[in-house]
């Protein structure tokens, strides 16, 4: 399938949903042409690598913030168990 990205055509090959392919395509069309506003930047190379940044920092943000958020529900979830197994083994 084709998809574009800041004026420029790629063949891909989907292997799975092509309309999921074509939503990240537009995502990254984005990113890079916000960059390309705020900067002021023609280069595309300058553009992709700024915009890699960019979605970059969102990833490793995200990441913190799901670790922080399973960390204190992994705890809860093993006294959850816990408390279920010595229920069980008590009325066993």
């Amino acid at each position: 399938m084709k998809i574009e990205i800041y004026n420029q055509t790629y063949n891909v090959q989907a292997d799975e949903n092509e309309e999921d392919l074509q939503e990240l395509a537009a995502f990254v069309d984005e990113k890079m042409r916000s960059v390309a506003e705020a900067t002021r930047t023609v280069d595309t190379v300058r553009v992709a690598v700024l915009a890699a940044l960019n979605l970059a920092d969102e990833l490793h943000s995200l990441k913190k913030r799901q670790e922080a958020l399973e960390g204190p529900l992994r705890k809860r979830v093993e006294k959850c168990v816990e408390l279920v197994e010595k229920t069980l083994e008590q009325t066993a």
